[in-house]
């Protein structure tokens, strides 16, 4: 979120926007920009991408964050935008809902080997994108929130019936049990943290009873992410994460699939004003995806 760094009364703030220093000139370079006739809000978001060479690992200009911070500037009365030359007709819908998806729901019950074999497919930005979704919604019991930052989503298949889903999202900033074990300095996280990736939901539907099913999904989607990542993201991932609520879980699977169990989180969440609990403590577990993760992670 932006934030202000504390001046005096006659300076004009430096601001600072998901991590970039926002100064008095870059200020008036947007500015400048705006001063061109007929400039689009997103032909500025574009032109400042350039000007500041700020691009996503595969090169993509970061332009729904640029949005994003030309948006907050204008709110806050730093710069006025243009009137936005395109609108929507359709209804606006919350980023935690996704429409409800009908799928055969007769059980499935076998040992891990009779199941036969199981797919994987990438499902981001395809056409079964919103089959993930809707199944999330529906049955996981977390629901579903659509993502922000880089993130893929999974669903496995036996045969013809969907079994699992899996999504995947961008790390959190600081997280003390995750950065001491690393070894993360705040610059080196700062610079590295895009080569992580957070477990964010896992689903096994409700109707599917397979021994050891989890453990043996957790492992194949280890050994398949930072490929998937690289050829989305122009990256690799060299560190899975995830949060487990121990009131409704052991993480079983997760132990099982070798995954690290690095401790509990406060329950004050990463911006709380005090030192008292705020949300539920989760465990906090981690996986290596490589074995000189640390030097990775720490050098760059």
């Amino acid at each position: 979120m932006p934030r202000r760094c504390g001046v005096g009364p006659s300076v004009e703030a430096t601001l600072w926007y998901r991590g970039r220093v926002v100064t008095p000139d870059d200020l008036a370079t947007i500015r400048g920009l705006l001063a061109t006739p007929g400039i689009s809000r997103r032909a500025l978001s574009l032109q400042l991408c350039e000007r500041w060479q700020w691009r996503q690992p595969n090169g993509t200009p970061c332009d729904a964050i640029c949005r994003g911070l030309l948006l907050w500037l204008h709110r806050a009365g730093h710069i006025e935008l243009p009137p936005p030359q395109w609108t929507t007709g359709k209804p606006w819908r919350p980023r935690t809902s996704a429409s409800p998806v009908l799928i055969d729901t007769t059980s499935i019950t076998a040992s891990l080997r009779a199941l036969g074999p199981l797919v994987f497919h990438q499902v981001r930005r395809t056409p079964d994108e919103p089959l993930v979704n809707g199944l999330l919604a529906q049955y996981h019991y977390l629901g579903y929130q659509q993502p922000v930052g880089e993130h893929l989503k999974y669903l496995v298949v036996a045969g013809d019936r969907p079994v699992a889903c899996f999504a995947w999202g961008s790390a959190p900033g600081a997280l003390g049990l995750r950065d001491r074990f690393i070894g993360w300095s705040p610059a080196a996280r700062q610079r590295q943290r895009h080569l992580l990736a957070v477990n964010t939901r896992f689903l096994i539907l409700p109707w599917v009873q397979v021994p050891h099913l989890a453990s043996h999904l957790l492992s194949r989607m280890a050994a398949r992410l930072s490929a998937d990542w690289a050829q989305v993201y122009a990256h690799p991932i060299v560190w899975l994460k995830t949060f487990i609520d121990p009131a409704r879980f052991r993480g079983t699977c997760y132990r099982a699939a070798n995954w690290i169990v690095l401790g509990r989180t406060s329950g004050r969440g990463h911006r709380a004003p005090t030192k008292q609990a705020t949300r539920p403590i989760k465990e906090v577990l981690g996986y290596p995806l490589v074995p000189d993760f640390r030097r990775r992670l720490c050098e760059g």
